[in-house]
């Protein structure tokens, strides 16, 4: 069964289009990923102010391939020019990680 982990980021206020736009710049960066099912970033809306970035992944072992590859690539040293890498955007975060144990689609017409 799927396995599902939400990365609960804490954003103050003036870093969310920061945040967001480092998101959009980084589309399609795990779609490729062997295992990976689905991605969304949530911005809160009301009762929060966590982020939460929702991966969806066929096994635990597909994900933690991806932390211990592409995703460590990606958050390490600057970039290819030797630009020192930007301070993050968020300034905490937690892990939620859970196993899809239900799910349901739209019936189809």
């Amino acid at each position: 069964m799927s396995v599902v982990k939400i990365n609960v980021l804490a954003v103050p206020a003036e870093q969310r289009e920061t945040l967001e736009k480092r998101f959009a710049s980084r589309a399609h960066a795990v779609e490729g990923s062997d295992g990976f099912e689905w991605f969304e970033l949530l911005r809160p809306v009301e009762g929060t102010d966590s982020y939460l970035v929702y991966t969806r992944w066929r096994d635990e072992e597909s994900f933690q391939a991806w932390m211990e590859g592409p995703m460590k690539a990606a958050h390490q040293g600057g970039d290819a020019q030797g630009a020192e890498r930007p301070k993050p955007a968020a300034s905490g975060s937690t892990l939620w990680s859970f196993e899809v144990v239900q799910q349901a689609a739209p019936a189809q017409p």
